[in-house]
């Protein structure tokens, strides 16, 4: 049974696009109006001055609030790209798609915004099945999600406007985490498929400056037999930090250089950033303020902010003809041979705005005088810096125009609809390239998402750190990601800030060699974290051809859970529902239909404790038994119950359920030249 409440005047976000025949709707503009589960209250006092620009949302700031009160026992599931574990019980989420690198157990909110959560209550001595309910908030703003913090039996869902579309799913089915997400994907239509190139081995780094730096690195993969489909270009290849612009002095005769590293079966791919450089000598940027289809301020004028190149103006992607506009210029790479885009920046992040930095600038100067700081002034005088960036009030201050539903033209302040303009940016390159190449597959992520992006591209999961506890993250990041429709994704394997070890990129290895976005990125400033640039390179050659061997497989799952709305990524839990130890197991996984997962977290141990809820087959690529690269695992019959596995950094082991098989190719240098005919299969 699925609910659809409607208060006030949502925003149409098309994060739902198939709305099931039988659907309850009830129009609700009451206040205290009771839901299916749970209530909702709504602030009268609020409603008509509401700023959604409130920068750290209290329960008592709010125009509307939905309340459940929890069980003891309750879980929560999903919210996509947070923080923590895969249950998210007893923390505060904010959904605010956020430029912040730090990803510490204590912010609240990252790179997406993902409002699909499950309520799950399982088996005990007052229900004797387990029972569960899902949330979706189709909300483009702020939404602050208390899953038990503030008092630990209560669900409060706070924004500051009470126009809100909520769908509440209920389950009647033996497997009901599963049967909810199944409803749920298939509401909000298929998952991205990228091309199958893109399930390869990738490299990237902030950056490689010139084309002979790509070369080199390419060289120095094929001399030490590592496999790779694709080298990154981050923002040094453009003409001073300019979308849709190259190099030439540093990537001379571009259109050459790509058909040269595609020829040897590796695909470059660009980044495009959201911000335009504000040059009335550069192309894109006078077109955009001539057809006015950059975000303006309230007056009329075109919204102003810094990021990479300097002073930047937006494009207003929820214009339809503004979004049109933008992604034709992909055309500009796709003409030189370009077949991928990685979309950054599209929060959107802002450095600071042109009206902001005038004002910390003229408060500085008063404070110039002044060089006596105790330790209230020289926080103050810090802060007053650090706000600059991403500064609420910046979000607050610009506008988009869109047409609502008769047709007509209206404003709209940026501040109410934040979490879209990532997702509307890359829906204006996936929108662009299937109009202008029907027949071309392109690879294409994104850094900011929201629900409904998902059907256009994937996402990985942002600027992370070389700590084990990002490993772990990754894990746990991948099931609530597949909830909200993403199955494309990935975290950036080693570690993008920070100096990764030589352990911990092999154990993250280890673990994304099953996620579909298989990338090596990190920051200008850390050490070399190419895989040949590590002793003992053939453990990495190792570990990455197993990757390759097991491609036809990932993909084949990567389709079946396309076309099924299943998850890819499942918590023990959804498959084996009734079992204790199950539910509380969250550094294991099971992938598709046949697989679990557990991988090595931990630094300086050679080994792990594993629980299986079920007898299985361990697999075993031993280097020095059999080799990952071309011959067969050890199998291992292993019956229900904990065991404790030894693991070197070089070796990897997974299990397979019993009466399933999984194929393994030969091992290729590139997915161009893997043999999807010539499988052999392990597991019985």
């Amino acid at each position: 049974m699925v609910y659809k409440y409607t208060f006030g005047k949502p925003f149409e976000t098309e994060s739902v696009i198939d709305e099931p025949a039988e659907i309850n709707r009830i129009n609700c503009q009451q206040q205290d109006q009771n839901l299916a589960f749970g209530n909702v209250s709504i602030n009268q006092n609020l409603l008509q001055n509401c700023n959604s620009s409130i920068p750290s949302l209290e329960l008592s700031d709010f125009a509307f609030k939905y309340n459940y009160r929890l069980g003891d026992d309750d879980l929560i599931f999903g919210l996509g790209e947070t923080t923590r574990g895969i249950n998210k019980r007893g923390f505060l989420f904010k959904s605010w798609c956020s430029d912040d690198p730090s990803h510490t157990e204590d912010k609240t909110s990252l790179y997406g915004a993902h409002n699909f959560l499950i309520v799950y209550t399982p088996a005990g001595k007052t229900n004797p099945n387990p029972k569960a309910f899902a949330l979706f908030f189709d909300y483009p703003g702020l939404l602050q999600i208390d899953c038990g913090y503030t008092s630990k039996n209560a669900l409060t869902v706070s924004a500051p406007s009470a126009d809100i579309n909520i769908y509440i799913i209920e389950e009647n089915h033996s497997f009901v985490l599963n049967a909810i997400c199944k409803t749920f994907r298939k509401m909000i239509g298929k998952s991205y498929l990228p091309p199958f190139w893109a399930f390869g081995y990738q490299q990237s780094r902030w950056s490689y400056y010139t084309a002979d730096e790509v070369r080199n690195v390419l060289k120095n993969y094929q001399k030490a037999g590592i496999p790779l489909d694709a080298i990154y270009l981050d923002i040094d290849y453009m003409q001073g930090y300019r979308d849709f612009t190259i190099d030439e002095k540093k990537f001379p005769n571009f259109a050459y250089f790509v058909q040269e590293l595609k020829d040897q079966g590796v695909h470059p791919v660009p980044i495009i950033d959201a911000g335009v450089k504000a040059d009335p000598e550069y192309s894109v940027d006078r077109e955009g303020i001539e057809k006015g289809y950059f975000c303006k301020k309230e007056d009329g004028s075109v919204f102003t902010a810094g990021v990479w190149p300097g002073k930047s103006h937006f494009p207003d992607f929820l214009n339809d003809e503004a979004r049109a506009w933008f992604g034709d210029y992909y055309n500009f790479l796709t003409k030189k041979g370009i077949d991928g885009f990685w979309n950054d920046m599209n929060e959107p992040a802002l450095f600071y705005s042109e009206d902001g930095i005038k004002k910390v600038f003229a408060e500085l100067k008063e404070s110039l005088d002044d060089t006596n700081l105790d330790i209230n002034s020289f926080f103050g005088l810090r802060d007053k810096v650090a706000r600059l960036a991403n500064n609420p009030k910046d979000y607050a201050s610009f506008y988009h125009t869109v047409k609502n539903a008769a047709g007509e033209t209206q404003k709209i302040s940026h501040d109410k609809v934040h979490n879209m303009y990532g997702y509307m940016m890359t829906r204006s390159a996936a929108e662009a390239l299937q109009r202008n190449l029907p027949d071309k597959e392109i690879l294409l992520f994104s850094r900011a998402s929201m629900i409904g992006m998902h059907r256009y591209s994937g996402i990985w999961t942002g600027d992370n750190c070389a700590w084990w506890e990002h490993l772990r993250l990754s894990l746990r990041q991948m099931p609530g990601l597949n909830m909200c429709g993403f199955l494309y994704c990935g975290s950036d394997i080693g570690g993008f800030g920070c100096n990764t070890s030589r352990e911990l990129l092999l154990r993250w290895l280890a673990f994304a060699m099953w996620t579909p976005l298989m990338r090596n990125h990190t920051a200008a400033g850390t050490r070399a974290q190419e895989c040949y640039a590590f002793e003992q390179v053939e453990d990495f050659r190792q570990i990455i051809s197993l990757r390759y061997r097991l491609i036809p497989h990932i993909y084949s799952e990567f389709v079946y859970a396309r076309q099924e709305n299943e998850l890819l990524f499942k918590p023990l839990c959804f498959e084996y529902p009734e079992d204790k130890i199950a539910l509380q197991t969250e550094d294991q996984l099971m992938f598709g239909r046949s697989i679990m997962i557990a991988p090595v977290v931990e630094p300086n141990v050679r080994g792990r404790f594993v629980y299986l809820p079920e007898a299985m087959q361990m697999v075993f690529f031993s280097s020095s038994a059999c080799g990952l690269e071309s011959g067969l695992p050890q199998i291992t019959e292993m019956e229900k119950g904990v065991h404790f596995v030894e693991c070197e950094p070089n070796q990897v082991f997974f299990f397979i359920k019993k009466g399933h098989s999984v194929p393994l190719a030969m091992p290729a240098p590139c997915t161009a030249k893997l043999n999807c005919n010539d499988l052999t299969y392990i597991g019985k």
